[in-house]
């Protein structure tokens, strides 16, 4: 079976699929959340981080890397990570100054995404790092939700949650700067050749 064979045009693959199910989970998620079904919150993020390992993973194993499998995936991971935060936050399980730390790196890439268009690329490729952070992420959220209660469980979650949070977000903030200096050479490589 092939590891990769380039980025293909076709829509209807299962990585795409399980990218536009984890889409259409954002409102329930966010339903779910703000109106304390926090079982149901908790199963939808748990298989948001589930879906985007297999994703990714299906489509290199079997050669079904696409373009929109490209923009879905990133699209979905923000999506989460943007809907997560703001209802965390809301709900007084994370402070907001988290909410700041992680938006600020979202906008700080917003720059670099446009001076890599300014230059001609349309995109960078994507870096371990950033892949690292989107991760921790993506599972410190269910855990931080699952250590906001009393109990036994809500207590041994919590330092797991805000582990998984604090490495996502320093690998977040990293691979932004990854990100950047990776564009400082693309943008260099020219004028040296």
């Amino acid at each position: 079976m092939p590891e990769t064979l380039g980025v293909s045009g076709r829509v209807l693959t299962l990585p795409n699929a399980l990218s536009a199910l984890r889409l259409l989970g954002v409102p329930l998620f966010v339903w779910a959340i703000l109106t304390h079904r926090d079982g149901l919150a908790l199963i939808i993020l748990t298989l948001s981080g589930i879906t985007d390992y297999l994703d990714g993973k299906i489509a290199r194993k079997f050669g079904l890397v696409s373009r929109v499998g490209q923009l879905l995936d990133p699209i979905a991971d923000r999506l989460y990570i943007v809907s997560t935060l703001l209802c965390l936050a809301w709900r007084e399980i994370i402070p907001w100054w988290v909410v700041i730390v992680l938006f600020a790196r979202e906008a700080f890439m917003a720059v670099v995404v446009l001076i890599a268009k300014k230059h001609g690329w349309n995109g960078l490729p994507v870096h371990f790092v950033g892949k690292a952070a989107t991760f921790n992420l993506l599972y410190a959220f269910p855990l931080l939700l699952l250590a906001d209660g009393d109990g036994a469980v809500a207590a041994a979650a919590q330092p797991i949650a805000w582990g998984f949070a604090w490495w996502g977000i320093v690998l977040y903030w990293v691979a932004g700067i990854l990100y950047a200096v990776q564009l400082r050479l693309l943008v260099a490589e020219p004028a040296t050749a």
